[in-house]
C-alpha cells in the first residue's frame, strides 16, 4: 500500500487533467508560443530558459497533437503528487497521511496549473523534489542527496528563473537552522556546482545576447507585476490553495511547533523566505505554489499522527479526507475547465469580489484570463489561411504575415502547420530572431487590432476578417491584407525588427 497508493494518486491526476477539460476550449497562449520555441531550438529564449523548449521539440516529433501538448504538465503533476505522497510516508505518514496530503494536492490550484504547457508544472515538480532531498538529508546524512539537490535545481534553473528566488530562499532556511552546518562540507559545494554545470549553457546564452533576461524582468514589471498588491498577492495565497487550508496551514504550524517535526523546521523557514521574496519583488501570487506541495505532505503525516490513537480516528479519517472535495467542488468549474463560456460568466458574477476573474491588468472580466487565453486561435489561424489562399498563386511565396504578439503568430503557425502557407512571425518576444530574412514583398498579412492607418503605403489595404469569438481575449484582432506595398513600409518593418531586436539584445 505504501508504493501503490502514491502511484494511484499519480494516476488520478494524470487522468483528471485530461477527462475534466471541456473540448470547447483550445491550447493557451502562452502554449503556442512554447510549441514555437520548440522548431527553434536554442539554450536560451527572451521569455523562458530552454527546458520548456526541448519538450515541445519532443511533442512535435510526436505529432504535436493535444494529448501530447497536455502530456507534458500533467506528467509533471502526477510525479509531483507521487512525490508529496513518497514525503508523507517519510514523516511517518501511513496510506491515511498519504491520501490526505495527495488530495490537497488534486483539489487545490494545482490542477488548473498541471493542465498548461508551461514552466509552472516543472518548477512545482522540482521545488517539491528539492524539499524531499532536504527530508532525506535530514533522515540520511549521505553526500548523494546534494547531488542529487543540484541536478534538480540545475535543470529548474533550465526551466524558469524564478528558481533563483527558491535558492535564495534555501539559503535563508540553512542559515537559519541547524543544517547551516551542511555549508562547510565539501559534497554541499559540490553539488552546488553541478547544479551550475548544468544551468551554464543558458548563463553562457544569456550573456552573449546581452542578458534579455534583464530586459523580459523589467518589462514584466512596468506591464504586469506592478498590478499586483501585497494584499491581493496574500489573498491568491489562501484562495490557490483554500480546499486544502487546514492540511498546509497545519504541516506549516507542525515544522514550527511539533517535537517530532523539529528536524525539518527549515522546511517552513524554505516557505517563509519564499513568500518574504515575492511580496517583496510583487512577482505574481502562482509564483508561490511550488512551495506549499511539502507542506501538505507534512500536514497530511501531522493529521496521521494525531489521529492514531482514538475511536475518533475510524470516524474523523473519513471525514477528512471527503473535506477537501467538498470544498472544492463549488470551485471546480474554476480549476478544470469543464464549463463552457456562457456558463462561466454567470459563474463569475456569483464569485465576484473573489479576484476569480481579474486579470493581469487589475481589472475584472467575464472570464478567468487563463479561459479567455483559450479561445479565438483556431478561428484566426483559418481566417489567416482563407486570406492566403485568397491570393494569386504567382505572389503567394512573396507574402509576410506580420502579427501584433506572440500569441497570434505562434497559434497560426500551429494550426497551419500541416498547410502550405509562411510562418507568421512578429516583433514580439523571442520571434524577433525567427524572423524572415528581407527580400522582395508582394503582399503584407496584419493580424492586429489597431486602426487602418497603413493604406497609403499600399496598392491595396483592405480589413478580410476579424476575431468574432465574444469570449476570446484577441476578440476584434483584424486580418488585412495589403498587397503591392511600397519600399517605405517593406524598409521600416525590417527596420523595426533591427531595432527592437538591438533593445533586447544591447546591439549583438
Amino acid at each position: 500500500m505504501k508504493r501503490a497508493l502514491p502511484l494511484l494518486l499519480a494516476l488520478i491526476k494524470f487522468a483528471s487533467g485530461l477527462l475534466l477539460a471541456s473540448p470547447v476550449y483550445e491550447l493557451h497562449r502562452d502554449e503556442y508560443l512554447y510549441l514555437e520555441q520548440g522548431r527553434h531550438l536554442a539554450w536560451g529564449y527572451l521569455e523562458v530558459p530552454p527546458l520548456i523548449a526541448a519538450q515541445a521539440w519532443l511533442t512535435h516529433l510526436l505529432g504535436g497533437s493535444y494529448f501530447w501538448v497536455k502530456f507534458w504538465p500533467l506528467l509533471w503533476g502526477a510525479l509531483t503528487v507521487y512525490v508529496v505522497a513518497r514525503l508523507a510516508a517519510r514523516l511517518g505518514a501511513g496510506w491515511f497521511g498519504q491520501a490526505l496530503a495527495g488530495a490537497g494536492y488534486l483539489v487545490a490550484g494545482y490542477a488548473r496549473l498541471n493542465f498548461l504547457f508551461q514552466p509552472n508544472s516543472f518548477e512545482v515538480f522540482a521545488f517539491t523534489l528539492a524539499g524531499y532531498l532536504l527530508v532525506r538529508h535530514v533522515q540520511d546524512p549521505h553526500p548523494r542527496w546534494w547531488y542529487g539537490l543540484g541536478v534538480v535545481l540545475g535543470l529548474s534553473f533550465l526551466n524558469k528563473y524564478t528558481t533563483f528566488f527558491f535558492v535564495a530562499a534555501l539559503g535563508a532556511a540553512l542559515l537559519l537552522t541547524p543544517q547551516r552546518r551542511v555549508l562547510t562540507t565539501r559534497h554541499f559545494w559540490l553539488g552546488a556546482a553541478l547544479g551550475l554545470l548544468i544551468f551554464a549553457p543558458s548563463i553562457g546564452w544569456q550573456l552573449t545576447h546581452g542578458i534579455p533576461f534583464l530586459r523580459h524582468m523589467s518589462k514584466l514589471q512596468e506591464s504586469q507585476l506592478v498590478h499586483v498588491s501585497v494584499a491581493d498577492f496574500w489573498k491568491d495565497q489562501l484562495l490557490m490553495c483554500f480546499p486544502a487550508l487546514w492540511i498546509w496551514l497545519a504541516g506549516l504550524l507542525a515544522l514550527l511547533l511539533y517535537r517530532p517535526f523539529r528536524p525539518y523546521r527549515g522546511l517552513a523557514v524554505l516557505w517563509a523566505a519564499g513568500l518574504l521574496l515575492l511580496t517583496l519583488l510583487h512577482g505574481k501570487s502562482y509564483y508561490a505554489l511550488g512551495y506549499y506541495p511539502v507542506l501538505l505532505a507534512c500536514g497530511g503525516a501531522w493529521w496521521e499522527q494525531q489521529l492514531a490513537c482514538g475511536r475518533w480516528g475510524v470516524y474523523l479519517r473519513p471525514a477528512l479526507l471527503a473535506l477537501p472535495v467538498l470544498i472544492m467542488l463549488p470551485l471546480a468549474p474554476f480549476v478544470f475547465t469543464l464549463w463552457p463560456p456562457t456558463a462561466m460568466e454567470a459563474l463569475g458574477r456569483r464569485y465576484a469580489g473573489m479576484g476569480l476573474t481579474r486579470w493581469e491588468d487589475g481589472q475584472e472580466h467575464p472570464l478567468p484570463q487563463d479561459y479567455a487565453d483559450m479561445l479565438g486561435w483556431r478561428e484566426m489561424a483559418d481566417k489567416t489561411y482563407q486570406v492566403y489562399q485568397s491570393l494569386p498563386d504567382s505572389t503567394r511565396l512573396r507574402t509576410l504575415i506580420l502579427c501584433a504578439n506572440y500569441g497570434q503568430a505562434s497559434a497560426i503557425n500551429y494550426f497551419n502547420r500541416h498547410r502550405a502557407i509562411p510562418a507568421a512571425t512578429s516583433f514580439n518576444g523571442s520571434f524577433l530572431f525567427w524572423f524572415a530574412p528581407p527580400r522582395p514583398l508582394r503582399n503584407l498579412i496584419i493580424v492586429d487590432d489597431e486602426p487602418d492607418s497603413l493604406a497609403s503605403y499600399f496598392g491595396s489595404y483592405r480589413r478580410r476578417a476579424e476575431v468574432l469569438n465574444p469570449y476570446a481575449r484577441e476578440r476584434g484582432t483584424r486580418i488585412t491584407l495589403g498587397t503591392e506595398p511600397n519600399q517605405a513600409i517593406i524598409d521600416t518593418i525590417y527596420a523595426e525588427h533591427r531595432r527592437e531586436l538591438a533593445s533586447w539584445t544591447n546591439g549583438r
